[in-house]
């Protein structure tokens, strides 16, 4: 066998180090030499087999990184690469019981956006049993709202009750019904503007959002229990509870956590027991609230008089109902669940799997049930309270303060069935706190992990639980557990993520060309900003509390992703037919690719290339080689599926890929090869000189920068059995 001549403009030998094929040669000690025998000039650059191609903003909407790609049905070949187990370490060792407490059930998955889906479509439910799930959060509002709308508008508080209702009929309501349409995989509205806003501000933009949903929950497990606290310190058989509200708070949350650290079963027969119950309780109250008003009609008109005495007009009226607004915004809650939990609803048998109309279609119904059956709740509960209720009850220590209604069922029904409507309220309140919990257990397996920005243990139920029980109790003993003093901080997190769907929904009328619906969600939109902006300066605890979620998770992720940056992050290869014959040619004998530049494909170019390196790492003419391309699409995804499609420049085979990072895409594949032929393969390099620093801010920002070492290190972490791991070669 002959060795190619060195070409006219490859150095002399004694100028380059090279590796012989035979070695693993992951020196660094080869010089980088540009084509005229001299230094490289560009040797600062990246290679430029690890380009970056912009976005396309015109471009189609992509699916998750985890879902199949549409051409993969009719791929060449698809193949899942897993790092090698570590013969030494096992999932649990029983030298650390607590550890191995805390871990259990932890994910081996990557990314996991459709991971409550998948475990949904095994127990689909009815649409209605479904809305009593996120009922117990919506509904258990019923506890508090009517008493914050009398502090918040007074006597005005039916008119402002009924701006709320408007709100939410014509504008959340159809905003949401466009939500379960566009996300119909249980993401809700944040998985719409991610997939509109692409890159690192896309993934930045999430993780905001989600500060701001982590406030919404949160603060929905401690105003909830709070509230139950309320009712528990205003019964007559347990007013023992007084003076001591935030130690009684605390209690319930601890409840709560101890609930979902042993593990939550069912949770919808439960929940649709409470909600039924709940409602017709609250029917009761209502209807006795409106029997005693009949009774008693200069009730009303010393309302009417006393309003029309303050605003004179109804147009004054509907004014004044405008600007307190905002502060009614908590009976807004519980749309956002309502999109989450779609993977529940059961579908229609025929539903296609990426656009499942029967779920839809319920989901709507589901949606349309519970606004319509919330708003005749919330103007009854608030005519009825307003008109029998003194204001002064409703006072930070009045008897009426945050149980407005359960004030009505003891003064009007006595205290047997005011307690037990005191226990049902208390216990859908603290159910939801439940589903509260849920849904920020929810939050971090389905977004976090994904984007490689969560630390392993965070697929991990327990220690999440115990970390956002401890954040309720620091929030609990913050605010004294008070349910008014916690009201701002929820509407800011419920606002902030409603005004980011009204915006998702404006977008993606604006990208369908669809004008009516457009400039409609766009006036829903500027309505929502303007209440966000308004309870975010009348109460900027919730903005402070939102900001500090959001460094946390910022910091968090950052940490998180620079830890794990050298971790085996492509799970999936899909070859095209004309890839996987490629590969299947060349998996006979020794196997060798050359990483290749992505910015000159000329066929003069690829010979070259081949010239080079086989004179530069010893190949002999007659061994084989095949030329690897990677192209970044968007560095800011974490574990992407690496699609390969083949290619025939003037003889030469090309494989050329696309991927988040060039040196985690490249170690996958070999690892791929590896597993498909059984013959440990080659890849060989060229150096690229530089500031490391530079080269490490460019790997992790734009998934490139000095790819060699980077991807001896991520085959060096997945394989590690020597003998069995591909080897890399650099010149």
């Amino acid at each position: 066998m002959r060795r190619s001549s060195p070409p006219d403009h490859a150095p002399h030998p004694d100028t380059v180090f090279a590796g012989e094929p035979e070695a693993m040669n992951d020196r660094d000690d080869a010089t980088p030499l540009s084509r005229d025998g001299g230094l490289d000039q560009q040797a600062h650059e990246r290679p430029a087999y690890a380009r970056a191609a912009p976005p396309d903003p015109s471009a189609p909407i992509s699916p998750p990184p985890s879902a199949p790609p549409p051409e993969a049905a009719s791929a060449g070949a698809v193949g899942v690469v897993t790092p090698a187990p570590d013969p030494g370490a096992g999932e649990h060792d029983g030298q650390h019981p607590l550890k191995d407490w805390l871990l259990d059930g932890n994910p081996q998955r990557m990314d996991a956006p459709y991971e409550y889906e998948e475990t949904a479509q095994h127990h689909p439910k009815s649409w209605y049993k479904v809305m009593c799930l996120t009922g117990v959060d919506y509904f258990s509002t019923l506890g508090y709202q009517p008493g914050i709308a009398a502090l918040a508008a007074g006597l005005l508080a039916p008119v402002a009750t009924l701006v709320l209702v408007l709100v939410t009929l014509f504008g959340a309501l159809p905003m949401y019904r466009r939500v379960a349409e566009e996300s119909p995989h249980g993401d809700g509205s944040i998985s719409m503007l991610e997939r509109l806003l692409s890159w690192w501000q896309g993934k930045l933009f999430v993780l905001c959002l989600i500060g701001f949903v982590a406030t919404g929950f949160v603060i929905t497990i401690t105003l909830s229990a709070a509230d139950a606290t309320a009712h528990l310190a205003e019964n007559p058989f347990t007013r023992f509870v007084r003076g001591h509200e935030v130690l009684a708070t605390l209690l319930l949350i601890a409840l709560l956590g101890a609930v979902f650290l042993k593990g939550f079963g069912e949770a919808i027969g439960v929940a649709m027991v409470l909600v039924v119950v709940y409602i017709a309780l609250n029917i009761v109250v209502i209807g006795v609230g409106f029997y005693t008003i009949a009774q008693q009609p200069q009730i009303v008109s010393a309302w009417t008089s006393a309003l029309f005495g303050t605003f004179g007009n109804p147009l004054a009226m509907i004014g004044a109902a405008l600007l307190v607004f905002p502060r009614l915004a908590l009976g807004l809650s519980g749309f956002e669940t309502g999109v989450v939990v779609m993977p529940l609803v059961r579908g229609a048998p025929d539903d296609d799997s990426e656009r499942p109309a029967g779920r839809i279609k319920n989901t709507k119904k589901l949606l349309a049930t519970a606004a319509l059956l919330m708003s005749v709740l919330l103007i009854a509960s608030s005519l009825v309270t307003t008109l029998l209720i003194p204001h002064a009850e409703f006072e930070e220590g009045g008897s009426a303060n945050g149980r407005a209604l359960a004030y009505v069922a003891h003064t009007y029904l006595g205290n047997v069935f005011g307690t037990v409507y005191d226990i049902s309220t208390i216990l859908i309140l603290w159910f939801a706190g439940a589903s509260a919990m849920a849904g920020l257990l929810n939050i971090v397996p389905r977004y976090l992990p994904r984007y490689g920005m969560a630390p392993d243990w965070a697929r991990a139920t327990r220690p999440l639980v115990l970390i956002f029980t401890a954040i309720c109790f620091g929030v609990t003993v913050i605010f004294r557990a008070n349910v008014e003093s916690q009201a701002g901080a929820y509407a800011t997190g419920v606002l902030a993520l409603m005004t980011s769907a009204t915006i998702a929904v404006t977008l993606s009328a604006r990208r369908r060309q669809q004008k009516a619906a457009m400039l409609g969600f766009g006036a829903v939109a500027l309505i929502f900003i303007y209440t966000t902006a308004v309870t975010i300066f009348e109460r900027p605890e919730g903005l402070k509390i939102a900001l500090l979620f959001i460094l946390a998770i910022v910091i968090v992720s950052i940490v998180s992703r620079l830890s794990r940056q050298t971790e085996l992050r492509t799970r999936r290869v899909i070859l095209d037919p004309a890839a996987d014959e490629i590969i299947a040619s060349a998996c006979h004998g020794e196997i060798r690719f050359i990483a290749h530049d992505t910015d000159n494909l000329t066929p003069q170019e690829y010979a070259a290339k081949e010239v080079d390196q086989r004179y530069m790492h010893d190949i002999e003419d007659e061994d084989p080689i095949v030329f690897l391309e990677v192209t970044v699409c968007d560095a800011s995804e974490f574990a992407p599926d690496l699609t390969v499609t083949g290619h025939h420049v003037d003889g030469h085979r090309v494989l050329r890929a696309q991927s988040a990072t060039v040196p985690n895409a490249i170690a996958a594949f070999l690892l791929y090869i590896r597993k498909r032929s059984g013959i440990v393969p080659h890849v060989y390099f060229q150096w690229t000189e530089g500031s490391p620093i530079a080269h490490l801010a460019r790997y992790v920002l734009s998934g490139e920068g000095d790819i060699a070492p980077v991807t001896h290190e991520v085959l060096r972490q997945a394989e590690p059995r020597a003998e069995q791991r591909p080897v890399v070669h650099v010149a």
